[in-house]
């Protein structure tokens, strides 16, 4: 079921296609690990938690005119309810020159890849470029904004690149409206499936 949040009358919209971290306890969990973070005394600009989430597609500054054939395209998807368990620390691109660290995941992949896979054509239809990076199921958790402590944060995604947060149910995939402000990006709901 595909419906629409609200009305959109901007030209253009920055947006993505997206699960969302709604469980309350692995939210606990995944602020608990950023702060283990920011003690490394690394530059790092944490992702808030109301704003942690799995991207499946990003789509940039589309015209809010092709929003409407976005959620067409997203009422094609279909799939269960599946659980979703997240483990694990890493870095991309890599622990050399870490510019992400993020949360993986030990189960729930497979699913977010099919539905990846459903979506990817009918957006290419509409004239999306291909993502260049391709699709790899993740949480962003922080930024790197320098090299300032790069050692002690990559030993510190180390120490906790077997870590449990925990398992949640995933229901719906969200289209979002990400405006960006200097305190830090506001996502909205703009389309919501559900399985």
């Amino acid at each position: 079921m595909c419906w629409l949040v609200l009305q959109v009358s901007e030209d253009r919209i920055r947006s993505f296609i997206a699960v969302e971290l709604g469980d309350s306890d692995i939210l606990t969990k995944v602020t608990s690990l950023q702060r283990t973070l920011i003690q490394t005394g690394a530059d790092l600009k944490i992702v808030e938690p109301q704003n942690i989430h799995i991207t499946l597609r990003f789509l940039g500054e589309i015209p809010a005119s092709l929003l409407e054939s976005v959620c067409e395209a997203m009422r094609q998807i279909k799939f269960q309810p599946f659980d979703l368990e997240l483990q694990g620390l890493g870095c991309f691109p890599d622990y050399r020159r870490p510019n992400v660290v993020w949360v993986g995941m030990a189960r729930g992949e497979v699913e977010l890849r099919s539905i990846f896979n459903q979506i990817e054509p009918n957006l290419r239809n509409l004239g999306f470029p291909p993502d260049r990076k391709g699709f790899s199921p993740h949480l962003t958790i922080a930024r790197v904004r320098s090299g300032r402590n790069r050692q002690e944060l990559v030993e510190a995604v180390e120490a906790l690149k077997d870590q449990t947060l925990g398992s949640m149910t995933v229901s719906k995939v969200k289209l979002k409206k990400s405006v960006l402000t200097p305190k830090g990006p506001i996502y909205t709901t703009l389309y919501e499936v559900t399985s």
